[in-house]
């Protein structure tokens, strides 16, 4: 019985208010819902730097931060798998029972829709500047990037060093151009 549950998934590089909004847009519409951390194999890259078990961290103290209903969602990290027409299946296995997806991914709206499972994608809030890419850019430039996220991400990315590690993985992937 899959109810009322929805799936979003997200890769959250790293979880910013853009996520928030779309997380509390979503809850209006469902019961419960499936937080799918995307990619979460990935990071120590310029693209994800964050690893799979620090996005949860974040997200995790981010949703407390908002005061939402722990009951209301399931925080799962979902690994990319080689063969696309295979990662529904995969996903469906990591998850509880869900009846619709969330997603601004044109790949991930593509395979879901393809195994007959409505895709909703999310109204973003304010993409231009809340988006991972534009958060890593300015801690990237030493810009001011903790409007764009809650306080309690900011303290995660501090505690485990991440604007230094930004700027380490930016040096390395220059100077391995060069």
């Amino acid at each position: 019985m899959n109810g009322n549950r929805g799936l979003l998934i997200g890769r959250m590089q790293p979880v910013h208010k853009g996520h928030i909004s779309v997380i509390l847009d979503t809850l209006k519409e469902v019961d419960e819902l499936i937080i799918g951390i995307g990619s979460a194999e990935k990071s120590h890259t310029n693209s994800n730097p964050f690893t799979g078990g620090e996005r949860i961290l974040m997200l995790t103290k981010a949703l407390r931060e908002y005061n939402i209903d722990t009951s209301r969602y399931y925080i799962i990290p979902l690994e990319d798998i080689a063969c696309n027409s295979l990662w529904v299946g995969h996903v469906k296995m990591l998850t509880p029972p869900f009846s619709k997806v969330y997603s601004g991914n044109s790949l991930v709206q593509q395979l879901f829709e393809e195994v007959n499972i409505p895709v909703t994608q999310p109204v973003l809030f304010n993409r231009t500047e809340y988006s991972g890419t534009e958060v890593r850019k300015r801690i990237l430039n030493n810009e001011n990037w903790e409007d764009l996220v809650p306080q309690s991400v900011v303290k995660v990315i501090k505690d485990i060093k991440g604007v230094e590690r930004i700027q380490k993985l930016n040096k390395k992937e220059i100077s391995e151009l060069v």
